[in-house]
């Protein structure tokens, strides 16, 4: 299970607000079919809401709890039925690097007015 810092949890937590639930867990509880949802919303998107049938705020705690384990996600927030989970994409790692070359070569760039004087 990943942690997150306070910070970042804000952060999640203020991105998570405009979002829909995207996956839906009935009174039955969690299957494989919907842990692979799971697996394939995260894989897709990063930060999830998940709504949850069961009444039991204990219940939807080891829910959560489960959830992130099974996944290697981080819980980011836990309000009523809904859940908030995390879980960064793989690719990227490669892409800040990838990105950071990339700021460096534009950093060589003349505009126009640099060769008129």
């Amino acid at each position: 299970m990943l942690t997150l810092t306070v910070d970042r949890r804000r952060e999640l937590k203020a991105q998570a607000h405009a979002l829909s639930p995207v996956v839906m867990i009935g009174k039955s509880g969690l299957s494989a079919s919907v842990v692979e949802e799971l697996d394939r919303a995260l894989l897709s998107h990063e930060l999830i809401k998940i709504k949850v049938q069961i009444d039991d705020r204990i219940a939807r705690n080891a829910l959560l709890e489960e959830i992130c384990q099974q996944l290697n996600a981080a819980p980011v927030q836990h309000i009523g039925k809904i859940l908030v989970v995390y879980r960064p994409k793989p690719q990227e790692t490669e892409k800040k690097s990838v990105r950071a070359t990339d700021k460096k070569k534009s950093a060589a760039f003349r505009t126009k007015r640099s060769f008129q004087n």
